[in-house]
């Protein structure tokens, strides 16, 4: 994998942070067209579910984002689920998806 820049650094470092603190299966963060930043955790409730990925797209809609520069996601599953990478290019069309491990390290590129 190539060298990330600093700002996918950030993003990935705010979903594994995100991650640690709830103890959750995944952390996710997204960077809008604005530099803003959103970090999300999965939500496993009796009456919903929803993937740390959708739920920070979620965020970034929900505060007038209209567009995502990139997005990452921290979990030890190693794959994106095909829905959540719908969700980010519903929003982001050219927007890389950074899948990392619990540690940090990059593994994947989605383009």
């Amino acid at each position: 994998m190539s060298e990330l820049n600093p700002e996918d650094a950030k993003i990935i470092t705010l979903a594994r942070s995100s991650r640690a603190r709830a103890g959750a299966a995944e952390g996710a963060a997204v960077r809008d067209e604005t530099g803003r930043t959103y970090a999300a955790t999965s939500v496993d409730l009796p009456s919903l579910k929803l993937s740390a990925l959708k739920v920070a797209v979620a965020m970034a809609v929900s505060s007038g984002a209209e567009d995502l520069e990139a997005a990452a996601v921290v979990t030890a599953a190693g794959t994106a689920d095909p829905s959540d990478v719908a969700a980010v290019r519903d929003l982001g069309r050219k927007a890389p998806i950074l899948l990392a491990a619990p540690d940090g390290t990059l593994t994947t590129i989605i383009e």
